[in-house]
């Protein structure tokens, strides 16, 4: 049998581009070996950016933690909320490289007790689907969905999630972590 893989996700919201993000990103305390294989991605949208990284390990690897590093000054700085996912079983993985240059990724997060991928499986068709399922008791989410889909396929498909999913799309592009 092989090594569950487990992928923690850690959502942040503020109004720093990614340039001034990555630059705070070492700001944040983050457990022995989580940064081997992290992928952080942002959208913007009307001046406000969300990240989500994802931070992968085998299960029993590590025990996760991260949280803001105390302020060494009393200077005001912008504020960036975090909103920790919790860790995620790979159920399904049709991708597991980073998105190329003529792709974005999108992401779905499904809660409730019915909360189920399965209608959506069909909207793979436009490009590679990874499938997150809750782990851990404490996840926000039941099921986190992570599209690939081909820029020029972007406008379907997210014409096409609106009617399964009626809530709010962003469309994620992957960031450089220089800083790390």
């Amino acid at each position: 049998m092989g090594e569950l893989k487990i992928v923690q996700f850690v959502c942040f919201e503020t109004a720093l581009n990614t340039e001034q993000f990555i630059a705070k990103w070492e700001q944040y305390n983050r457990s022995l070996n989580s940064d081997r294989d992290v992928t952080l991605q942002g959208s913007e949208n009307k001046g406000t950016f969300k990240y989500i990284a994802q931070h992968r390990f085998v299960a029993g690897e590590l025990q996760f933690t991260f949280t803001r590093a105390k302020k060494s000054s009393r200077i005001p700085e912008p504020e960036i909320k975090v909103k920790q996912a919790g860790g995620y079983l790979v159920t399904q993985s049709e991708r597991n490289t980073d998105a190329h240059t003529d792709e974005s990724k999108v992401f779905v997060f499904l809660t409730g007790p019915g909360a189920s991928p399965d209608a959506y499986r069909q909207l793979a068709s436009h490009g590679k689907l990874n499938i997150y399922e809750a782990y851990y008791e404490n996840c926000q989410y039941a099921f986190i969905l992570e599209f690939f889909v081909k820029s020029k396929q972007l406008t379907v498909f997210l014409e096409q999630l609106a009617l399964l999913y009626p809530g709010e799309t962003s469309v994620y592009r992957e960031c450089s972590l220089q800083a790390l």
